[in-house]
């Protein structure tokens, strides 16, 4: 996915959000970063309650990237679990363990940035799958 193509980088950051979602992630937030000189154009951040579930979140954003025929995102931290780091290129996904998004709070520091609001049916219906959303686009 090119960084210039916004529509396609807002729709790989929404399906990200889904998936991270369908694991049950804890107030997942997207800011709209590019417009503010930043080196991505959207950043999902979210967190899990415990180091396994930081895990099963990043593995399921991987899975749907693999899914979905998307080049392999860099991941950094997962061993640990504490703060993984997803690196498609245009979107880059941060995926905190409650504690250490609290400790570290981006949202503080990314608070200019505009704010993408995530659908509402994706806390609702956990029936289908973020790899199914994308073969219907």
């Amino acid at each position: 996915m090119k960084r210039s193509d916004s529509a396609t980088s807002k729709d790989l950051v929404l399906l990200c959000a889904r998936a991270a979602i369908e694991k049950k992630a804890n107030h997942s937030l997207i800011y709209e970063v590019g417009k503010l000189g930043a080196f991505t154009d959207f950043f999902l951040i979210t967190s899990g309650m415990n180091e396994r579930q930081v895990q099963a979140i990043s593995d399921e954003i991987d899975r749907f990237a693999k899914e979905n025929g998307l080049n392999a995102p860099r991941i950094e931290g997962y061993d640990e679990g504490r703060w993984v780091l997803i690196d498609f290129g245009s979107v880059v996904i941060h995926v905190f363990h409650d504690t250490i998004r609290e400790f570290y709070d981006l949202e503080t520091l990314w608070s200019d940035a505009p704010r993408l609001r995530i659908p509402e049916e994706y806390y609702t219906t956990r029936s289908g799958s973020p790899a199914a959303s994308l073969a219907s686009q």
